[in-house]
């Protein structure tokens, strides 16, 4: 007896593509950690994008605080709870623990690269990478893993569905960000990166894990042999 209790939450049929994803990303946020270390001013690429939209007024400014209050302690841990509860109601309980899993991967990820990174912004304000979009990020790559597990889709349709919704999530944060002056245009883009490479080898752990456990308990029930 070695069946599943509950679907993979990282389909097989993505684990490749979204490998190979993840270590690109990982890439970026080396790449762009190593280029702003100890920095304290925007880049060259940072300015421009910033002078474009940073110190937008009402009603944009509004939209962008509500965006930005999904980062926020409150409005994160809402979240979490209303995902969690969702997965559970759907019977999805190892998707549950991906979403708590995986929430505390990226947000710890990214309070550790802060760290070793060193760049500030408003004075000593660490800001690479940005813990809201790799948040909001992360979210909307499980929930997008989730929906991709429940409609069947295959290779092509579920990456284009997991990428989107990563796309939309993290630019949706991202330009709350910059908008408010929070966080340089990099440090959104070393948080999305954050989310694209630790919620698929999170995923992939939960599932081993997850497995270990099935095989564990299965062994377990078997009556020995005389």
């Amino acid at each position: 007896m070695t069946g599943r209790p509950a679907p993979a939450v990282l389909p097989p049929s993505l684990r490749v593509w979204l490998g190979l994803i993840a270590a690109l990303a990982a890439l970026v946020i080396v790449v762009l950690g190593v280029l702003y270390a100890g920095h304290s001013e925007p880049g060259r690429v940072d300015a421009r994008i910033w002078a474009a939209v940073d110190g937008v007024g009402p009603p944009w400014r509004y939209v962008a605080l509500a965006t930005d209050f999904l980062g926020e302690p409150v409005g994160a841990a809402t979240l979490v709870v209303a995902t969690v509860t969702g997965c559970l109601l759907l019977r999805r309980p190892r998707a549950a623990v991906l979403i708590v899993a995986g929430v505390g991967m990226t947000v710890g990820t990214a309070t550790l690269l802060k760290s070793l990174v060193g760049r500030t912004i408003h004075g000593d304000n660490l800001s690479y990478p940005s813990g809201h979009t790799a948040f909001v990020t992360a979210l909307a790559l499980m929930v997008a893993l989730l929906a991709t597990g429940r409609l069947g889709l295959g290779k092509a349709a579920g990456t284009l569905l997991v990428l989107a919704a990563a796309l939309v999530a993290g630019a949706a944060m991202g330009w709350a960000q910059v908008a408010l002056g929070a966080h340089y245009p990099t440090d959104v883009l070393g948080g999305w990166c954050t989310a694209l490479a630790v919620i698929p080898a999170t995923a992939w752990l939960v599932d081993r894990m997850a497995d270990w456990l099935v095989d564990r308990m299965a062994d377990a029930g078997r009556p020995e042999r005389r």
